[in-house]
């Protein structure tokens, strides 16, 4: 599996906000995952989740993975 298809060319997640699995599962296999350091940041209880990560940047309907541009 493509630790990256999940994401679009531009690096926008594909599954939105709130499919918590897909995260994780990329997270998993991401090697530039890093843990948000603001607590206030972290937003799925399970830490490795692209949910989590500081390099993501929250859109309207998801996000953008910054190590991706």
């Amino acid at each position: 599996m493509d630790k990256f298809q999940n994401f679009s060319l531009d690096g926008v997640f594909l599954f939105g906000k709130f499919s918590y699995e897909n995260a994780r599962k990329t997270a998993v296999k991401c090697e530039f995952f890093t843990t948000d350091s603001d607590e206030d940041e972290l937003v799925d209880s399970y830490l490795k989740s692209c949910y989590n990560c500081l390099f993501r940047r929250w859109s309207k309907e998801s996000f953008e993975c910054l190590k991706l541009k």
